[in-house]
């Protein structure tokens, strides 16, 4: 779908065809990477601060987590990195400058329902980030930065949800005392 609709393109899907900024492309490509790193930070950060807080963030982290666990380290990176990279070319290279940054969050979010209870809560989640990506794409004229975003709240995220078990007791100082938190004598 993608590859097929760049063929009608004067431009690659990488740029924004206005971008908010005019600065040299190398600068706004390094000013995206660099809010792009950000704003995946800031994602990340706010994921671990939802789940810890929210019964919606617990919910929508115990129904991802099965898919996460059977994802090795390699297939964590590469679904991070082409997802992001096919999300980013389809939703904000070649729909944004056609629809607009509200219509492409919109279908963005609506894309990336779930089944379940958490549905919506995810969708308007998906569709929260989609703006941000879609004004960072505006702002810079530069994929390059939702693309970094992206992968980095995929990664991250699929990361943690392989390996933090909500429901696991924890133990004090990861089981050096045992579970009780008392030392055992042999």
């Amino acid at each position: 779908v993608v590859a097929g609709s760049w063929y009608g393109l004067d431009r690659l899907p990488f740029t924004h065809p206005e971008p908010t900024l005019s600065l040299s492309p190398g600068i706004l490509h390094a000013y995206s990477a660099l809010l792009g790193l950000a704003f995946g930070a800031a994602l990340v950060v706010s994921s671990r601060v939802s789940v810890s807080r929210y019964n919606w963030a617990r919910r929508l982290h115990d129904e991802f987590r099965p898919v996460a666990r059977q994802l090795s380290a390699s297939g964590i990176v590469l679904l991070a990195l082409l997802s992001a990279l096919g999300e980013e070319l389809l939703f904000r290279g070649l729909l944004q400058p056609y629809v607009g940054v509200i219509a492409q969050a919109l279908t963005f979010g609506l894309v990336h329902q779930v089944p379940g209870p958490s549905r919506w809560v995810w969708a308007s989640w998906a569709a929260a980030v989609g703006l941000g990506l879609g004004l960072l794409f505006a702002l810079t004229g530069s994929l390059l930065g939702p693309i970094l975003a992206h992968a980095m709240v995929n990664g991250l995220n699929l990361y943690h949800l392989k390996h933090h078990d909500l429901h696991a007791t924890e133990t004090p100082l990861g089981g050096l005392l045992g579970r009780s938190g008392t030392h055992r004598h042999p």
